[in-house]
């Protein structure tokens, strides 16, 4: 973090001193007041620690949330101004790294080597200069690109509770970034367990996708500011190469609900009152803050992938719905699919995307989609009475339809790159093209004589006849 915190320095007159400590809350009584999110810094026994301006107390004092673990600061220690807002190192080179907040390395590799510096706190694009919704972004996953596709340049927000395969998802969707567009994939860990972290970059480096990815992490154990503004860094390296490299970027956060508990931490610390459900008042604001500059320009696409975890799967809870607000498209995983063994464990039925529309996907995509959809409905409303009276107490025309409809069940599932290491099962991508025409397959019944197992856990159902 010095040479980061150093070359932010402009002067080194010092702006005032320490007045009180709280924890991470630190009040500086200044000669000059400095404007809000303004980065100051004291160093003490050759320890650098940013802060960042959050309020104005009066003429003369200001408070401040510490971006470093304040244990050795003491009052009247000396507060110096580094002449701007937060500000990261940025340069091409950044790929394949692994980085903190401030840009500095966490891999054991040198620090990046650039004099290009870039604010983390910036208003998005001009309106003039974004461009819409090109079209589908393919993810070679079967179950989303058929029923809840990705839209190139839009956001996607992945939901579910502990442990459904929120991060294993982000994982492939890494990989087939890379593979499938060569595009770049930058990663922004928001209150990451460190073993979490750590097994991430192994596992990307085993995948063969870390060379044209950035991972950036504010981990668990750190400071309520660094979790609430490493999603900005990770942000301003993913505009910087969408803008310098013109390539498909690939955004994912990794927890956006972590994001919003540093905020709620940060409003309780700076005595706002609480609103809804105890969240902060600036809620709206903060998530639009992060939500709205993720946009595509001529230059090229972000395209953001976002965790969230769903706090007692309640869909209605406040930070969920804010953040819904801001989805192009919603991927529901769900607990009842993972005891089926249905993996990846996207619910086909809550998930949806706001382009599922004939104009945008054409004609095939969409009656594919929407038969499949009632295929699956249908069993679902069947469940009840198969587990009561039996199969054999439904008409031949339902009959049929649970055929299939377990089959197109067991069809979505897939074994991904990322996790042939642990399940000893080749990872494979299907084609969009090619997971249409297995599913019109299987709707006109061209499988009805293949068993259920034949379709569990594999790519195409091409040779299976």
């Amino acid at each position: 973090m010095e040479p980061i915190i150093r070359s932010m320095q402009s002067t080194n007159d010092p702006i005032g001193v320490i007045e009180e400590i709280h924890g991470p809350v630190v009040d500086v009584v200044c000669d000059r007041l400095p404007p809000l999110h303004q980065a100051l810094f004291c160093t003490f026994d050759h320890e650098y620690y940013p802060f960042e301006v959050y309020l104005h107390l009066d003429a003369h004092r200001v408070r401040a949330i510490a971006l470093h673990p304040t244990g050795g600061l003491k009052r009247g220690l000396l507060v110096f101004d580094s002449g701007g807002p937060l500000r990261i190192p940025v340069t091409p080179d950044c790929l394949s790294r692994m980085l903190d907040m401030f840009g500095a390395p966490l891999d054991g590799g040198p620090p990046l080597a650039t004099e290009e510096m870039r604010d983390i706190i910036a208003p998005p694009a001009s309106l003039s200069e974004t461009i819409p919704a090109a079209g589908i972004l393919e993810s070679g996953i079967k179950v989303i690109d058929l029923l809840c596709p990705f839209i190139k340049g839009g956001k996607t927000g992945l939901f579910g509770g502990a442990g459904v395969g929120k991060t294993v998802l982000i994982m492939e969707f890494m990989h087939a970034i890379v593979s499938l567009h060569q595009g770049v994939s930058v990663f922004a860990g928001v209150g990451e367990r460190i073993r979490e972290g750590h097994e991430l970059w192994h596992e990307m480096q085993n995948a063969g996708v870390m060379s044209r990815t950035l991972m950036m992490f504010g981990q668990m154990d750190e400071s309520p500011g660094v979790r609430f503004r490493v999603g900005l860094s990770a942000l301003t390296y993913g505009e910087y190469l969408r803008d310098t490299l013109g390539k498909e970027v690939l955004l994912l956060i990794d927890n956006v609900f972590r994001f919003i508990q540093a905020g709620s931490e940060i409003s309780g610390l700076l005595g706002r009152m609480p609103a809804t459900v105890g969240y902060q008042p600036t809620l709206m604001s903060e998530v639009a803050e992060l939500q709205e500059r993720i946009i595509s320009t001529r230059n090229g696409d972000i395209t953001a992938v976002e965790a969230v975890y769903v706090p007692a799967d309640d869909m209605t809870d406040p930070a969920v719905s804010t953040i819904l607000s801001h989805l192009d498209t919603v991927v529901i995983l769900s607990r009842s699919q993972a005891a089926k063994g249905i993996y990846p464990t996207v619910d086909p039925l809550q998930s949806s995307s706001k382009m599922m529309d004939r104009s945008f996907l054409g004609d095939r995509h969409y009656h594919v989609a929407e038969n499949v959809r009632e295929h699956l409905a249908r069993y679902q409303e069947l469940e009840d009475i198969i587990a009561m009276l039996g199969l054999e107490a439904l008409s031949e025309k339902d009959q049929c339809i649970v055929m299939r409809a377990r089959k197109l069940q067991r069809y979505l599932t897939q074994p991904f790159h990322v996790m042939t290491s642990h399940s000893g099962i080749q990872g494979v991508s299907v084609k969009l093209d090619q997971t249409l025409t297995d599913c019109e397959a299987f709707l006109r019944g061209d499988y009805d004589a293949v068993s259920e197992e034949r379709c569990y856990m594999r790519g195409s159902m091409q040779g299976v006849i």
